[in-house]
C-alpha cells in the first residue's frame, strides 16, 4: 500500500514521501497515528512547502553534525575513577561521562553518539566511536586515570 508521509518516520521516509508498506503497517499504525495520508493530489501539494522547508532543515541539521564531527574527531577525554592497584575500576566509566567530559571541552557531543560496546572497567587509554549519524563518525581517545586517595594526599602534605 503507498501512503504519503506526514512526518518523518525512522527506518521509513521523511515528510512529504510516498512510499510503500505493508497494508497492516499502514492501518493499524501509520494512519491511526496520523503519521501518514493516503497520497491524493490535493495531500501531496498541501505538504510541499513543509517537505522544503524540513529538507532545508535537514541539510543545516547535517552540516552542523558533520562540524561537530570534524571539530571532536581525534581529542581526548580524560577521566579520574576510583581504581585499586592493578587497574580495575571500582565501577565503570560510562557513555555519559565521556560526553560530558567532552562537553566541558566545548565539543558538541550529546551522550547517545558515544558508542561503548561495554563499559569501561580498566584504567588507562580507549579508542571510542562517536556515532554523530550512520555514515557519519569520529573517534576519541579517552584516558582513564586512577583518582588519588584522601591517604595518599594526606600523607604527602604531612611530609612537607
Amino acid at each position: 500500500m503507498k501512503v504519503l508521509l506526514v512526518n518523518d518516520v525512522d527506518r521509513l521516509g521523511w515528510l512529504g514521501e510516498v512510499v510503500e508498506v505493508a497494508t497492516g503497517y499502514a492501518r493499524n499504525y501509520l494512519l491511526p497515528q496520523g503519521l501518514a495520508k493516503v497520497p491524493t493530489e490535493a495531500n501531496i501539494k498541501a505538504l510541499a512547502e513543509e517537505k522544503r522547508r524540513r529538507a532545508e532543515q535537514r541539510l543545516a541539521d547535517r552540516r552542523r553534525l558533520e562540524a561537530a564531527a570534524a571539530a571532536v574527531d581525534g581529542a581526548e577525554a580524560v577521566i579520574a575513577a576510583k581504581a585499586n592497584e592493578l587497574g580495575h575500576l571500582f565501577g565503570s566509566v560510562t557513555a555519559g561521562q565521556i560526553a560530558a567530559n567532552l562537553r566541558q571541552q566545548q565539543f558538541e557531543v550529546a551522550d547517545e553518539v558515544v558508542q561503548l560496546g561495554e563499559h569501561i572497567k580498566r584504567v588507562g587509554t580507549h579508542t571510542v566511536e562517536l556515532r554523530f549519524a550512520d555514515d557519519l563518525t569520529a573517534t576519541v581517545n579517552v584516558i582513564v586515570v586512577a583518582e588519588k586517595k584522601e591517604e595518599d594526599t594526606e600523607s604527602a602534605e604531612g611530609a612537607s
